[in-house]
């Protein structure tokens, strides 16, 4: 089965034609402007234009006002929201585009009851848990914590590089998987190289 991939974290056309060259499936944008990684909208939107036809441009918030989201989202061009806060379902279903919550996975937390309350999602992606920190950790988390029989698709992230996304793939199946930080040399910037040799890890455990 072909595994879906979205490098998130993007703030420059190039490297997002990159990407695009190797296959992704989705550009991530992070429009929290706390972050390290932060592009507005309006820059986002630039680069959105040169994207190919079937690859979704995301945008990833965290506790957005209801207003930011709308003015975001249109200015950047956004096909699918990611909140990656405290968002309630009721929240984040409430904007004309579909979403995937994050959710940083921990001990004690019940991934099959967070799934049904975010049930209108697109689906979950599973991050790493840190203290005070939204995502973008650069850590993996213990994988045995993902329940089999999630109510929705899901998605991997949180530590993925060259070096373990095989093994991340092999350990557990999932329908797409998310990078960032592992594919950058710096904060928001991505290195082609890296980019390439992620991908072949990819690409290598399909169909296997």
């Amino acid at each position: 089965m072909r595994i879906r991939v979205k490098i998130c974290g993007i703030t420059r056309l190039e490297d997002a034609m990159t990407a695009v060259h190797h296959g992704v499936d989705a550009i991530g944008f992070i429009l929290w402007p706390q972050s390290e990684r932060y592009i507005s909208p309006e820059e986002a939107g630039q680069i959105v234009r040169y994207l190919p036809p079937f690859v979704q441009a995301v945008g990833v918030f965290v506790n957005p006002d209801k207003s930011w989201v709308e003015v975001a989202s249109a200015a950047a061009g956004l096909d699918l929201l990611q909140f990656h806060g405290d968002e309630s379902p009721d929240f984040c279903s409430q904007f004309h585009l579909p979403y995937i919550k994050a959710v940083r996975v921990r001990d004690g937390l019940d991934l099959l009851q967070y799934a049904q309350c975010y049930e209108g999602s697109k689906g979950l992606l599973l991050d790493a848990y840190a203290e005070g920190k939204p995502g973008g950790t650069g850590h993996i988390f213990d994988w045995k914590l993902i329940p089999s029989g999630l109510s929705l698709p899901w998605i991997l992230s949180g530590g993925l590089h060259s070096d373990n996304v095989v093994d991340a793939i092999e350990q557990t199946r999932p329908l797409a998987i998310d990078v960032s930080s592992g594919v950058e040399i710096a904060n928001g910037i991505k290195d082609a190289d890296k980019i390439s040799v992620f991908m072949q890890g990819v690409r290598s455990c399909e169909n296997v």
